[in-house]
């Protein structure tokens, strides 16, 4: 059984830093894309940040310049450094996996953690 558990978020004010994480386990082959995405209320979800098996990133207009993702390999772990957040930037971030387990090829996603940037 594959699960993503995502750690980190909470609150900060406007022009702050904040980091999340998400770590993948099960029997797990092959991780081929990780990424981030978020929903503001009465919002859809939208992309934030993904990075490829190869290391290739790609960014929300929104965020390019501000947030950093990463992944450590080796842990199955991807990460999401956000520097100058405004309040805009505010939602609930959830983390996604495309991977490959003894369960087959297929995308996972962690339960969400709340990042709330305000004064």
């Amino acid at each position: 059984q594959v699960q993503l558990v995502e750690s980190g978020g909470g609150l900060v004010q406007p022009g702050g830093s904040l980091g999340v994480s998400c770590t993948a386990s099960g029997t797990i082959f092959r991780i081929y894309v990780m990424g981030w995405y978020r929903q503001a209320p009465g919002k859809q979800r939208e992309l934030v940040a993904v990075i490829s098996s190869g290391g290739s990133t790609d960014y929300a207009d929104s965020v390019k310049g501000r947030f950093t993702i990463s992944r450590d390999y080796a842990k199955n772990t991807v990460s999401l450094q956000m520097f100058s957040l405004k309040p805009e930037d505010t939602a609930v971030y959830y983390c996604k996996a495309v991977l490959s387990s003894v369960a087959g090829n297929d995308v996972y996603w962690g339960q969400g953690t709340q990042v709330t940037v305000s004064s």
